[in-house]
């Protein structure tokens, strides 16, 4: 290129890249064709005239979340950078819950209703919130233990309602009775069965995931040692809000759901947006699992999870955006 052309090359970048002008507005400007235009802007670049940077916080890796979006058909994919000494047995980087409170200030609109499932993540999450918009709060799973109600789920449906000004409709009530009727029976309680009455105007839902092992699903360290064995046996690998499901997304051990304080899959399902928070290498199986079970729209996660889940197999499944139910 001669210098009139890098000249007029210049110019025609700055006023699309830096002014935002289109093609056909600067082609009138300079008398060409669009079709010019876009050929100058086009050698720009290969001359490197012009240099395109995408810059993301240091903590987001844009790479991972398009990769992983795309695999596995997610609406909505952040991957943020594992903690540089990761323990084998941590939880989830606290971390997550504060990216994942960010993104709900994305997705929840004025009007919606935000449900809240049990979950360590889901309480950063909501310990880290600064912004949404008018919106009502409902608590999606009982607690793990009610005498934390303060310092769990309660407080994290209390909080995301105070800094939305929308109304909030906790759930006073274990997760796990002893028995069907027990559950049955506090399922009809007045504040219990107003909060269920929402579960069907949930719009956003923020759930945890747990894979099949102490310390990193609530329901396992609830049950008894006999229970836990039983569904070993069925084959169990994840637990997300008290549902139980194998390596291919598939609903096992259902009558534990029967004794459950919590959301029905098949109300879970019909939630448009549903956002996982849940990373590490120990959970990183379990969030596969709970991907191909066509429950959850969108993930954030850690790049020690995401890493695992980019080499397993997912070719042709597109399940959070088919919603689809393995069963079937």
């Amino acid at each position: 290129m001669g210098p009139a052309e890098l000249v007029q090359a210049a110019a025609m970048a700055r006023r699309f890249y830096l002014e935002g002008k289109s093609k056909i507005q600067i082609a009138e400007e300079f008398g060409v064709s669009r079709f010019k235009v876009a050929r100058v802007l086009e050698t720009a670049l290969e001359r490197d005239l012009v240099r395109i940077e995408i810059r993301v916080p240091a903590e987001l890796d844009a790479e991972r979340s398009d990769a992983l979006r795309a695999r596995y058909g997610l609406r909505h994919a952040v991957v943020v950078e594992s903690p540089a000494e990761e323990q084998d047995d941590a939880a989830d980087p606290e971390n997550l819950g504060e990216v994942a409170a960010e993104l709900l200030g994305e997705l929840v609109n004025e009007g919606d209703v935000l449900g809240l499932a049990w979950g360590r993540s889901t309480i950063h999450m909501a310990a880290a919130l600064d912004r949404l918009p008018p919106c009502t709060v409902v608590q999606l799973t009982g607690v793990y233990d009610a005498g934390t109600a303060e310092r769990g789920s309660v407080e994290a449906v209390r909080r995301a309602a105070q800094v939305s000004g929308g109304e909030a409709h906790p759930i006073y009530a274990p997760m796990l009775l002893p028995d069907p009727a027990t559950a049955a029976a506090l399922r009809h309680q007045t504040g219990i069965a107003r909060a269920f009455e929402y579960f069907d105007k949930v719009t956003v839902a923020a759930v945890s995931i747990g894979s099949w092992e102490p310390g990193i699903s609530t329901v396992h360290d609830m049950l008894s040692d006999e229970e836990r064995a039983h569904y070993a046996s069925l084959g169990v690998a994840a637990e997300m809000s008290a549902h139980l499901f194998d390596t291919n997304g598939r609903r096992v051990g259902r009558d534990l759901g029967e004794r459950c304080i919590t959301v029905e899959a098949d109300r879970l399902r019909r939630i448009p947006e549903v956002v996982a928070i849940a990373g590490g290498q120990r959970k990183a199986a379990a969030i596969g699992a709970v991907l191909r079970s066509g429950l959850v729209t969108s993930l954030v996660t850690d790049t020690a999870a995401a890493d695992y889940l980019l080499t397993e197999s997912a070719a042709g499944q597109r399940p959070a955006l088919e919603r689809a139910d393995p069963d079937n």
